[in-house]
Parts: structure tokens; sequence; C-alpha cells
């Protein structure tokens, strides 16, 4: 069996080691041996040793708050330098080459050349990256681990002479002394900008060399393979952003924060531009140039060069004047580059004459990478969603029409509603007054349309309505967004997010493909965003699942009787109870013909960091998402067969009432959900810059689905992942339908891809610590309650080990499970610290302590990055 190697072990040992003396220098050898000790008392206590148990217990309640403080401290620091080891090593060591393995299958498939350059033209990987709060690591410590993993590349190296180790090691020991005297909770929220600019930096540290050089091995893997070449505008990747665009909750984001971010990615596009283009001023020395070139420098010695320094000095200029007009100050708005055929012309004209010129080598390095940059960030760097909650619109024109005395539009029906949008849409005269004053509100509903159309329509993406569940909620966007005077038609997303919205999502576009006006206004051509995590918190995780392929079932078979290209947004999340899937099996349990239209997938919070934090990561994150889509475009999974539609149906409705049964309507759930997990505590920690709640009065249904799902990893329950479902499953078996839920597992990806979730999802649930938490913080009245879940939990690990004919969990992934298990020892500790904590500050409700909280925060943050994934 393939185990984790020995090189990642002495890695995680030997950053433990130097952190350790970093804690020694600081508090003496004492704290160290206190440290180790714990550490083996957690290693043990997750072998199942009690006495273990016991004593981290005792030690915990004895310990001042702020020693608790040290403890819960170093033990999240070793857990990052493992996952910062067990990153590096990944990368360096551990490429899978999904392309090749892609062709294998394809060659047994029988695909031709025609059937895969056909698909490739189809390939469309939109990622779309959110700043949900789910990256529980400060900025500057990123930077840190982020050189620290350089660091440990470099280590590897086996040219390296001794000087040059030594000073790498020494260069490790001080990152790692920075991070431990570094503070690392946020004393802030970040702002909606702070996380734009976070997505920004993504870009620049990693997928500015990373897309390239995709794009590089993909052309050549395929010339390789079917011996054609992509054409120079090939961009299989697009990036977006929600950062300074999502504004579904978030009173903070406004159009002011939008306009700046706009701004911001594009001084961030003109700088890296910029430098790309003096490198090829430096590099491109050449004489010989094609007449095209010649006739527009004339009879330079130096062509290339005499094209590409004004075009330098261009973007040099538009990023300087960008950044004096965010400042507030007087700028120069003259010869900004404002579009991608200014910075692609003198580009290609280059590329173009060197071809022409016996200089293909040449042609084909660096300036084809910017060329490749060009198409693929632009002028704009990425693309600008802007998401918003359809009752924030249906607002507005109930104000207006209480205004005019038209009566109130929130009170008309829907049939109501369409009549007057439709008739406004196809008015010439403006609707809003001009001497109307707006609610707030209101106001900063129209000033983001008004951002939107002052923009260039290149810098934005889509506008996601979320909550949307009516025909209406869609063309009241496209209303606001006449009247505000946007000129071109922005593509307009309902997102789909409850059961019944998943349900109800064909009938909705339905009727608006029935309306003429609406099939004039998309040109044929329809997204629609799925919502993975509010419905799985809404129906529990089986429901939800297959009400999501349901709904796209039926919405790809609507857009292609009209003649429809859709693209199928998918709202998932890191986490299973968010939709979390690993990139190849989300893909192929798509339903069939769902990726005609492109694939476009949200990347959230902290798994941004762990697929595309570095060059490495993100070539094989790109290389596996393009192998995936591929594939399922050629070689689509296998349509349900009847008997197994029938069989799921029921055990999802099943699995429905068994998850709401308990989170809905059982009255000791929400006290026991309260006492039992630090959802409470979850509300202080400055993560993103978006509440946790929708509504600040609102109970569990009005709390997001992140620290919905945080809180029960927090306590190794991981809840929402599971309840209901196995127990569906086994009322189906049950009945006698053992046979087809094999059959199922066999030959449908859709049904085994839920259960190998699952799988991953128990190798992270721990009962044992679960009940700690029981022990400690809940009352005896409700102890009962987690009994009966930690019953449930194991009663579904039961199950689903016999139906994957396994002995224990993660058996087709031991490289997974061994990393789950390195962590254990660390994990362990910060368990009962915080148990010790919450504790302390329930007792102490009304004497706030600043030193416990920061405690409490670093276990949270610590837990969470133990766990891999967050919210």
């Amino acid at each position: 069996m393939a185990t984790i190697d020995n090189e990642l072990k002495q890695t995680v040992r030997g950053l433990g080691s130097i952190l350790g003396e970093t804690i020694e220098a600081q508090l003496g050898v004492e704290w160290l041996q206190r440290i180790e000790d714990i550490r083996l008392y957690g290693r043990d206590s997750h072998a199942g040793d009690s006495e273990s148990t016991e004593k981290l217990k005792r030690l915990f309640q004895e310990l001042k708050d702020d020693d608790l403080l040290t403890v819960a401290r170093a033990f999240s620091q070793f857990l990052n330098l493992a996952n910062i080891a067990e990153q590096e090593y990944n990368s360096s060591n551990n490429l899978k080459d999904a392309m090749q393995d892609l062709f294998v299958h394809l060659d047994n498939a029988k695909i031709t050349k025609e059937q895969f350059s056909k698909a490739f033209e189809q390939l469309n990987i939109d990622l779309v990256l959110t700043a949900h709060p789910t990256e529980v690591t400060r900025r500057t410590l990123i930077h840190k681990y982020s050189e620290l993993a350089d660091c440990l590349d470099d280590i590897h190296q086996p040219q390296l002479n001794e000087g040059e180790r030594q000073h790498i090691e020494e260069r490790v020991a001080a990152l790692i002394s920075q991070a431990w005297h570094t503070n690392e909770i946020r004393t802030q929220r970040p702002t909606p900008i702070d996380e734009a600019k976070w997505g920004f930096a993504v870009i620049e540290n990693s997928l500015w060399d990373a897309v390239p050089s995709f794009v590089r091995e993909l052309n050549n893997k395929i010339s390789a393979k079917y011996g054609s070449e992509l054409p120079l505008d090939a961009a299989p990747v697009r990036f977006n952003s929600w950062m300074g665009g999502d504004r579904d909750g978030n009173p903070f984001v406004t159009s002011k924060v939008t306009e700046t971010v706009l701004l911001l990615a594009r001084k961030t596009a003109a700088e890296l531009f910029s430098k790309d283009v003096q490198h090829l001023v430096a590099e491109l020395s050449m004489s010989d140039c094609d007449e095209e070139l010649t006739a527009i420098v004339g009879d330079s010695h130096e062509p290339y060069r005499s094209v590409l320094r004004p075009l330098a000095k261009r973007l040099n200029h538009t990023a300087l004047e960008i950044e004096k007009k965010l400042k507030g100050e007087v700028f120069d708005s003259e010869n900004w580059v404002e579009s991608n055929d200014e910075l692609l012309e003198p580009l290609l004209l280059c590329y173009r004459s060197l071809q022409a010129s016996g200089m293909k080598i040449i042609a084909e390095n660096d300036l084809l990478d910017t060329i490749r940059r060009a198409h693929c960030f632009g002028i704009h760097l990425l693309k600008l969603d802007i998401r918003q909650d359809s009752e924030r619109h249906a607002n507005v024109f109930g104000e207006l029409s209480r205004y005019l005395g038209m009566g109130d539009y929130e009170q008309w029906n829907e049939e109501e509603k369409q009549a007057f949008l439709l008739r406004e849409l196809n008015s010439k005269r403006p609707l809003f007054p001009n001497n109307w004053q707006p609610s707030g509100d209101v106001k900063e509903v129209l000033d983001t349309c008004k951002v939107i159309a002052n923009n260039s329509e290149n810098g934005f993406g889509i506008y996601i309505i979320s909550m949307a569940s009516l025909p209406s909620d869609v063309l009241a966007v496209q209303l606001l967004l006449k009247e505000m005077g946007c000129s071109w038609p922005m593509p307009v997303a309902p997102l789909f997010e409850t059961l019944d919205d998943l349900n109800n999502a064909k009938d909705v576009m339905s009727s608006l493909f029935d309306i003429d006006w609406y099939l004039g206004y998309i040109k044929g051509r329809q997204h629609v965003m799925i919502g993975y995590s509010d419905s799985a918190k809404d129906a529990g995780a089986l429901a939800a699942g297959w009400a999501q392929y349901e709904s796209q079932e039926a919405l790809v078979a609507l857009a292609e009787q009209h003649g429809v290209e859709l693209t199928l947004f998918h709202g998932r999340g890191g986490t299973i109870g968010r939709g979390g899937l690993p990139a190849h099996g989300a893909i192929l349990s798509q339903p069939p013909g769902s990726l005609k239209g492109g694939f476009r997938v949200t990347e959230q919070g902290e798994t941004i960091r762990y697929k595309f934090g570095t060059p490495v990561l993100a070539r094989q994150s790109l290389s596996l998402y393009a192998s995936a889509i591929l594939e399922g475009i050629l070689v689509p999974p296998p349509a349900p067969k009847d008997t197994w539609r029938e069989v799921i149906t029921a055990m999802a409705a099943e699995g429905r009432d068994n998850y709401r049964n308990v989170v809905r309507h059982d009255k000791e759930f929400v006290p026991y959900f309260r006492v039992a997990t630090p959802e409470q505590e979850l509300g202080k920690l400055p993560l993103g810059s978006r509440p946790a709640k929708r509504r600040p009065q609102g109970g569990i249904e009005s709390l997001r689905a992140i620290p919905w799902i945080f809180a029960w990893a927090q306590t190794r329950m991981v809840l929402p992942s599971w309840l209901g479902v196995m127990k569906a499953i086994q009322s189906s078996i049950d009945s006698g339908n053992a046979n087809t839920i094999n059959e199922m597992i066999e030959d449908w990806p859709f049904f085994k891809s839920r259960l190998s979730m699952l799988d991953m999802v128990f190798s992270k649930a721990d009962a044992a610590i679960g009940k700690e938490y029981d022990l400690r913080l809940v009352p005896d009245e409700l102890r009962h309650f987690g009994e009966g879940l930690r019953e449930e939990l194991a009663d579904s690990m039961k199950l689903l080990l016999s139906l994957l004919k396994q002995d224990d969990v993660l058996e087709s992934d031991p490289k997974a499970k061994e990393s789950m298990h390195i962590r254990a020892s660390y994990l362990q500790p910060l368990h009962f610290v915080q148990i010790e904590l919450l504790s302390r500050i329930r007792e102490a409700e009304d004497e706030p302590n600043a030193m416990l909280e920061r405690a409490m925060m670093i276990t949270i943050a610590g837990i969470a990055i133990g766990m891999r994934n967050t919210g």
C-alpha cells in the first residue's frame, strides 16, 4: 500500500523541531517539554488511550488563561507547518499527468482526432474567485508561508552545496520565528477591498506564471498526440471574481467599493503587463523583421523595441494615473490602454514578424506567454461578477410604484409584475423621475447599476440574483440596468439555491424563454447558477444533491429545445456540506450534456490557496479541470436508468425528512447546537468582510451556510454532510433495493461520488471528540441529543464501509488517510484546549476576557487548518 514518503515525515518533524527551538528561545526549556508532553498525550488520546485523554483535560483545567493561549498558538503553528510541508511535497513529488491519463481513456473509447478537436472548442473553464469567509490565515502570514514553501522546494534540490543548504535552513528558521512572533488573528475584519487585493495577489504570485505554462503544456501534449497546435487566441481558462462585487447580505460592498475594485484590477493588470512588455523590450533586440512591421516602424535598427517601448510606456502611464485617481488626486485620463486590442496588436505584430523572419523559437517563447496572458487576463485582469438578493431589487420597484401612485409592486402577483416589467422594458421613455429621492438601500442598488453602466462591459462577468424564484426576479434586474443607462446586455443569472427553487428552476426558465423580448436580450446565451450550500443546509446532502442533478438535467434539455447555449454556474464550497468534491469527481458526476456551454465554478476561500497557491499547484489544478471537462464532453456519464431514478428519488425524499426532522422540527436541536458547538463564538472571528448571518436577529435559518458548516467541523461531527443520508439508504436496502443500490454504485458516477464524498467526510469525523464537547458544555437534559447523533454517525459509517466493501475509511486514498493521521496528534490537544476555553468564556459571560477570546479564535483557526477545509 502506497504511503506518504519518509521525506515528508522528516520534513514535518524538522519543521516541528525548529518551532520547538523557537518556543524554547522565548519561553524556556520547561515550556518546550510541556508542549512535547501535550503532543504525546494528544497522539495517545487519539489512539484511544483514556488515561492520556484525562491527562490532557486535567492539564488544561489547571493552566492559566495566558498558558492556554500559548498551547493554542503552538499547536496551530504545528498544523500550519504540516500543511506547508505536505503542499510542497505534493507539488514536487506527486504530480499526476491528468492529460496523459485522459488520452489513455479516450483511446479506449476510440475517440478520433476530429471528435477531440470539436470538444476542445467547447473547453471553457471559468473559475470564479470568491472571498467567502473561509480563508482563516492572515495575508502577512500567507506571504511568510509561501516563502517557506519555496525554501522547502529549494532545500530538496540534490545539487545544493553545504553552504547553500545552511543558508536555506537559516532562512527557514527565521521565517518560522517570524510567524511565531506574529499575531495569527486579524484585529479587524478585512474590507472587501482587502479581499479583492488578496485575489489579485493570487494572480500575480501564482496564476500569472501558471496559466501560460499550463496552455504551453496542453499545446505540447495535444501536438504530440494529434499533431495539431492550439490557436494563438486559445484561452481554455479565464478568471472572474466576486471580491468587491458580491453584495448579497454584505452591507460593506457598496457601489463605491465596486468602482474602486474595478480600478484596482485595471491598475494591477497594467503593472503586470508593463513588466512583461519591458522584459520583451530587453529580449527582442533583433533587427530582422517583415514588411508589416517595417511599414509601422520605418528604418529602425531595433524594430521590435520600437513597437513595444510605446506600449510599455502607455501601460506604465495607465497604472500611475489610476493610482492618482484612487488617491483622489488630479489625474490624466488620456492615453490609457483602454482595450485588449490595444494591448494585443503590438504583441501580435511582433509575433507575426518573428515567425515570418525565421525566428519561430523566439516568437513562441516569452512573447507567446504574454500573448496567452493577454487573452486570459486582459487589461481588466479578471471580470467582476455582481451579486445581489432578489428582495433588494423588488424593494426598488416597491418604493417607486408607491411614490408614483401605481400601487405596490411588492404586493402584486407574478403576472402583474411581469406585465409591468415587460411594458417598461419595451418603453422608450424613462421610468425613474429625476426629482425622486429614494431610500438609502434603494439608492445603493441604483448606484450599483450606474457603476455597471459607466464602465466597460469587458470588466464585468455576470449579474447573479440570489434567492431567485420567479421570472420577475430576472426581468427586474434587466429593467434596472436599462433604466440606469446600461447600453449592453449584461448576462443575468438566477441563482436557484433552496430545494423548492431548484425543483422550480425549469418552470422559471421556461417562462422566460417563452418571452420574445427575453430571447432577444440573451442572444442565445444563458447562465444559471446552481446553489449547493444553501440547498444542502435546507434539505440535507442527499436531497440537495439529487435536486441539483435533476434541475441541471431539466435545464440542459430546456435550453436545447429553445436553441439556447446554457452555462451552468456551480456555487460549490470546499466541503461536502457545501457541495465540495474533488474536481474530477465533481465534473464527471454532472448530468450528460451539462458541460457543452462551458464549466463555471466558484473557488472559495482557503481552497484557492490549496489549489492555486503556487504556480506548480495551479498548473496541476488547471490540468485536472481541463482533462475532466474534456472527458465529460467526449465520454459523458450515463443517464440514470428509470429504476435508479425511482430509488434515489425515494431515498432523497426520506433523507430530506430525516434531516429536517432533526434540524427544523426537533425543538431541542437549536438549544443543543448553540451549546455543543462554538457557533456563537464564531461570529467574533474576523474572517471575511461579510456578516455571519443574512439577518442579524435571525436564527438557524438565517445563518449562512459557511458558519453552519464551520461550527460542526470544529467539533468533528461534520453533521451537515451526512445527517439523514445513510439512514435513508438503509431504509431503501430494507425495502429490497440492495441490488439496485449496488448497481448504482458500480455504474453511475453521480451516486458513487456521493458515497466517495462521505468516505472523505467520515475520515475527518471523530465521535469521541464530539462527545467530549458534550460532556463539558452541554447540560444533562440535552446530552441524549448528542448521543443520538453519534449513534447515527456510527451506523452511517458502518453502512458506508459495507457498501464500498472497505474495512476502514479512505482505503482507496491511503495518502489522504495518512495525511489526516499526521495531523491527529496536533489536532487532539487543540480540541481539548477549545473545550476548556469555551467553558471559561461562557462561565464569565458578563466579563469579556480578551486573552481567552484570542486563544479561542486561534483554536478555531487551527482546527480549520488541521481539517484542511472550513466552510
